[in-house]
């Protein structure tokens, strides 16, 4: 009877549990707290904090993992055999078609679903919601806010530099500095593409300092300004038309395109998205974009990155490194465009910017401007900051994805 019994504990999960395992549990429980308990990003990080528990099952037909190398697992791309069924060639003997019959496919569930992101495909269409559902009229009504957006991507070239120090290479430095941005699909979207052996520890960081944003970002912003300074009311932002609005996607996308091809797909599909937005005649695609299409690859793409987080990679030392120059990365982008304010009304000090601002130069939009806004409401409960800070708050969006692609066509060779 006891034999029977330990025969059976051997063909359950159980036994297949281990101490890593468990940690993981644990860390997977702390992102579901700060997302259900703190309301921190709750839609990034519950999918993402369910997908790293369930990689941590002994889970038979979900994903298929292979190791790399020592000590680096990635998910395998399922696979499929094909028969060729018949040939159809020309009167020159090239052949013209084929019939191709799909014979096996192997594969779990998540070897599917991750094909959104090893593919390419479920970054840029965030960017497809993104668009929609973001207002450019506070960047095309005050242009120089576009300064503070560029100043914040200081940090994530500090960053880079600094990764080699810990010994990354260049793809790996790229893929982590570009956490700086606080841009969780374009942060997926490069490593992917550079280091996908760290995409679930670089969307872990990216999407943990993105919530993490209103606890981050105040300290800096109050150390680096003075009371006068947060107390700064700017003029009012004039109304924007429809045809500028219009003419700013497409001179936008065309500018950045020629500029860094590699950025293509971000910017062409965050455009495509505020373009629908703009024209008022395409009421039910903004709707779809809005909603039903980015809510569903959100789920996918969070629980296809959570499903990267198995503790033989998560728990490694690498990945400590990557929190931590994370951390220095947006510390260093929310500085820098607080301090590029600062710049900016000694330049122009009939005019001048609230330096609070600044710090919406960063990509998480609209968390950054509304912690802006409310940062500075804490000074003057009149001040009313939050149209201003969504200026800095765009062009940080796309002067993260001009930087992915920079970093693209640099490394990707």
């Amino acid at each position: 009877m006891i034999q029977n019994l330990l025969d059976f504990f051997q063909t359950t999960g159980f036994s297949q549990l281990t101490g890593p395992m468990l940690l993981m549990w644990a860390i997977a429980g702390v992102l579901l707290y700060l997302a259900i308990a703190k309301g921190f990003e709750p839609l990034l990080l519950v999918p993402i904090a369910f997908g790293a528990l369930i990689a941590n099952l002994p889970t038979r037909g979900m994903i298929t993992v292979e190791e790399t190398a020592p000590g680096q697992f990635q998910s395998a791309t399922f696979e499929m055999e094909t028969e060729v069924v018949s040939t159809h060639r020309g009167e020159d003997g090239q052949i013209e078609s084929q019939k191709i019959r799909v014979t096996k496919v192997e594969g779990g569930l998540f070897d599917f679903l991750s094909q959104g992101i090893k593919l390419e495909l479920i970054p840029p269409l965030i960017f497809l919601g993104v668009g929609a559902l973001t207002d450019f009229g506070p960047l095309i009504a005050m242009p120089r806010t576009l300064l503070l957006g560029a100043a914040a991507q200081v940090g994530l070239f500090v960053t880079f530099f600094s990764s080699s120090l810990f010994g990354f290479t260049s793809k790996q430095a790229a893929a982590i500095a570009i956490i700086g941005g606080a841009d969780g699909p374009t942060a997926i979207f490069l490593s992917n593409k550079l280091a996908p052996e760290l995409l679930g520890a670089i969307a872990v960081a990216a999407y943990s300092y993105m919530s993490l944003v209103p606890l981050i970002q105040p300290p800096i912003m109050r150390l680096l300004t003075t009371s006068k300074e947060r107390k700064i009311r700017m003029k009012s932002l004039r109304k924007v038309s429809k045809m500028e609005k219009l003419v700013f996607a497409i001179m936008v996308m065309i500018i950045c395109v020629l500029l860094v091809p590699d950025a293509t797909a971000l910017i062409a599909m965050l455009m495509l998205g505020n373009f629908l937005r703009e024209c008022g005649v395409t009421e039910r695609l903004v709707k779809s974009a809005q909603n039903e299409i980015i809510n569903v690859l959100t789920i996918f793409l969070g629980t296809s990155v959570g499903i990267t987080m198995r503790a033989e990679s998560f728990l490694a030392p690498a990945t400590m490194k990557i929190i931590f120059l994370g951390v220095i990365a947006f510390a260093i982008s929310t500085a820098s465009g607080v301090l590029m304010a600062k710049v900016m009304n000694l330049a122009s000090p009939k005019n001048p910017v609230n330096p609070l601002i600044g710090s919406a130069g960063v990509s998480a939009v609209p968390m950054a401007a509304r912690v802006s806004h409310n940062e500075g409401q804490k000074y003057d409960p009149q001040n009313y900051l939050l149209m201003h800070a969504m200026g800095p708050n765009v062009a940080g969006v796309i002067g993260t994805a001009i930087a992915a692609g920079y970093f693209i066509s640099a490394f990707s060779g």
